[in-house]
């Protein structure tokens, strides 16, 4: 339940709805052969260096999911086609990449990538901070999407207005702790302040006292319960612009700085890189309710035209291109 699964989840849902076959070949967990029609196939290999030579030797013997259909595309794992990429040199592929591995940014990753980006037909990135980090030259920028029939019936709901909900992985990666800290300083002035937190991950026993809540397929919800979102992922960000909520985004490197303050919706949410300032933030809007008013506002004509369908455009005009 990631942003990756989600944007491969509803492309796949909107090509299946236009008359396409779609196959997801994945090395995540699972039982399921098929979900929402997309057919979904596994490979159970070993977190090691042979690791890719293991998704070579099943992809060898399952080559027939790759010299069926007319078109390939890797999400961020082009060089798992890459053998096939010479084996079938007349087959369309391309390549989305999303985010960034860790930082700092090593030289294999951007070699990797440059690499994919020439092999491949076309590729997509998923902001545009990767321009400058990787050097990649995309044929189109996104960043992900939303569903708006599912938040219209959401957004003219009142939160309780001293409350925060955290979305996502509970990891180094999403700054959870420093959001928890940020709660920690909120309280002490606003010692009713609401704090939710739906995810899991390595650091939930560090957040017991918050009780996290783990992954939750209706997080819009809570979305929908609480007033502010303290969020850093694209979409995780989109959602709460749509359902007309205050996002506090936080960085910890520059690569994640540029993450957020290189993207479209920048103006629309609070960026901070440590707990104070969030804190600070978080009490300046709960006594200006007029100032939050207009960053939700402004984010919501933003995000509403950002459809999952735009999306789904976006990757056949991609895959049409001469």
């Amino acid at each position: 339940m990631g942003g990756v699964e989600k944007h491969v989840l509803e492309l796949g849902k909107r090509l299946i709805k236009n008359g396409n076959r779609v196959i997801v070949i994945t090395e995540s967990q699972g039982k399921e052969k098929k979900i929402k029609g997309i057919e979904i196939f596994r490979i159970n290999a070993s977190d090691t260096w042979f690791k890719k030579f293991y998704i070579w030797k099943w992809l060898w013997q399952n080559k027939a999911l790759i010299a069926e259909p007319e078109i390939v595309h890797a999400h961020d794992v082009y060089y798992w086609y890459l053998p096939f990429r010479f084996l079938y040199p007349r087959k369309k592929s391309f390549v989305t990449f999303h985010g960034y591995e860790s930082y700092p940014i090593r030289k294999k990753s951007i070699w990797t990538r440059k690499l994919s980006e020439k092999l491949a037909n076309g590729n997509i990135i998923v902001g545009e901070f990767i321009r400058k980090w990787y050097g990649t030259k995309p044929d189109y920028v996104t960043y992900g999407a939303v569903e708006m029939s599912n938040v219209k019936s959401q957004i003219s709901n009142k939160p309780k207005r001293e409350s925060a909900v955290f979305i996502g992985r509970l990891d180094k990666h999403t700054g959870i702790l420093d959001y928890a800290k940020a709660v920690d300083l909120i309280r002490k002035e606003y010692p009713k302040f609401k704090f939710t937190i739906l995810g899991d991950g390595e650091y939930k026993s560090k957040l017991n006292k918050y009780k996290p809540l783990g992954f939750k397929n209706n997080s819009l919800e809570y979305l929908k319960k609480n007033n502010f979102a303290f969020v850093s992922r694209y979409l995780a960000i989109l959602e709460a612009l749509a359902n007309k909520r205050l996002v506090f985004a936080l960085f910890d490197n520059p690569v994640k700085e540029d993450y957020l303050k290189m993207s479209l919706f920048k103006k629309f949410i609070v960026i901070e890189n440590t707990p104070e300032k969030i804190k600070e933030k978080v009490e300046y809007f709960l006594k200006n309710p007029t100032e939050e008013k207009k960053l939700t506002e402004g984010g919501f004509k933003w995000v509403k035209d950002r459809t999952w369908d735009v999306v789904t455009e976006t990757y056949l005009r991609l895959w049409n291109k001469p």
